[in-house]
């Protein structure tokens, strides 16, 4: 009773991968090739070529070219930061409150992208994608890093005809590679907006990443990685939702789930009797909501590019690696952010010589107030675009 109520009852069982596929419906995605003519050389070595980069966009790229502003997602998030929910996308855009017309990131001024990052499943080459052998790489896919995923950024850029974004804007892992560019790519890049993210991993954040990684690989469903072929419900859908329990409750405050769940039983269920509390049956629930949106093996390549996040690495350290932006910089905090706490965000703006304003939002959401908290985002959204220098006249789209 207790197992099948945890692996959602009355529900088919999930797929091996819900990674996005060739022929499944392209919603609002629109497809590039980038690294066609020469390889991607990867950070931690090896290489790759002929990637593919699913992306959205909105509004109207000016004559000048020079109103793209570019839009990271985090961890589990992907190309759809705006729009509803429909054929190929789930549920509505993650940052729908931020991004659109007359918005805080109004779409009648700027031409928005948002690309699903290197190593993701909803489109862009991952692990889930078909290698040059025709087989997925599974096992094979080497290792990358947020470096790696900027670079396809850019690859990204170049094949659009966009030299320069005027912003760079990303919260929790989006973040991470807002400040990599900034860093990395700082002639190209006008503002920076970085929300809830670090110059480097910590090492909490690297014990908590890799204790999530550890429990998919751990799955007899993984497979070593190589369960594309394994039918719904075989596949490790247990780990990624022991994963993804773990990586909620990092992000959420002790605060919000006591008030919220407290000491209550879910329904009827009697928790002396091997039933759930509701905190319980919140967590089931995001768990196998995953596993029913995501791919295992881009869960650990991602969570590992994160885990090996250090933007001063090769670079000298990270003093010096952020006194290379020159991108006028927004850096925002969340006070009860406790998987990147607010520490983080103050130590970039005090080492980006070109930061104009460090700002703490105040959420019992915890590190989620980066999604959650879009009211509170949205003037300071506001302001940031509005100190970009933007010569051209808005545009309609």
């Amino acid at each position: 009773m207790v197992a099948e109520q945890r692996s959602g009852r009355g529900r088919p069982p999930p797929p091996a991968s819900a990674a996005w596929r060739p022929g499944d419906p392209p919603g609002g995605r629109r497809f590039v090739r980038v690294f066609t003519d020469q390889e991607l050389a990867l950070e931690a070595g090896g290489s790759l070529r002929d990637l593919t980069v699913a992306y959205e966009t909105w509004g109207t790229l000016a004559p000048a070219r020079d109103n793209a502003v570019l839009v990271c997602h985090a961890l589990t998030g992907d190309s759809h930061a705006a729009g509803p929910a429909g054929d190929g996308h789930p549920t509505a855009g993650w940052w729908d409150g931020l991004i659109g017309p007359g918005k805080a990131v109004d779409t009648d001024r700027w031409f928005v992208v948002s690309p699903n990052v290197l190593g993701g499943c909803q489109g862009t080459t991952g692990p889930a994608s078909t290698a040059p052998d025709g087989r997925p790489f599974g096992s094979r896919w080497p290792r990358t890093t947020i470096r790696d995923q900027v670079a396809v950024e850019a690859g990204l850029a170049d094949a659009l005809g966009i030299g320069r974004w005027a912003a760079v804007v990303g919260g929790s892992m989006g973040g991470m590679r807002v400040v990599e560019w900034a860093a990395g790519q700082p002639d190209r890049i006008d503002s920076a907006i970085v929300l809830a993210a670090g110059a480097a991993a910590s090492a909490e954040q690297i014990a908590l990443q890799s204790t999530q990684v550890r429990a998919i690989t751990l799955d007899p469903g993984f497979a070593g990685g190589d369960y594309y072929d394994a039918p719904p419900g075989a596949g490790p859908h247990e780990g990624l939702g022991l994963a993804r329990r773990i990586g909620h409750l990092t992000y959420r405050t002790e605060q919000e789930v006591e008030e919220r769940f407290g000491r209550l039983p879910q329904g009827s269920e009697d928790p002396l009797a091997g039933g759930r509390y509701q905190i319980e049956s919140y967590l089931d629930h995001h768990a196998d909501k995953l596993a029913r949106r995501f791919d295992a093996n881009s869960y650990i390549a991602l969570s590992e590019a994160m885990s090996h996040h250090d933007v001063g690495r090769g670079r000298g350290g990270v003093a010096r690696a952020l006194s290379r932006v020159r991108a006028r910089t927004w850096v925002i905090g969340i006070d009860a952010d406790r998987l990147y706490p607010v520490h983080l965000q103050r130590r970039i703006a005090a080492l980006v010589p070109t930061c104009e304003d460090f700002s703490t939002i105040s959420s019992p959401y915890g590190h989620d107030g980066f999604l959650i908290e879009t009211e509170a985002l949205a003037p300071l959204f506001r302001r940031a675009l509005e100190g970009v220098a933007c010569p051209c006249p808005p545009v309609s789209g």
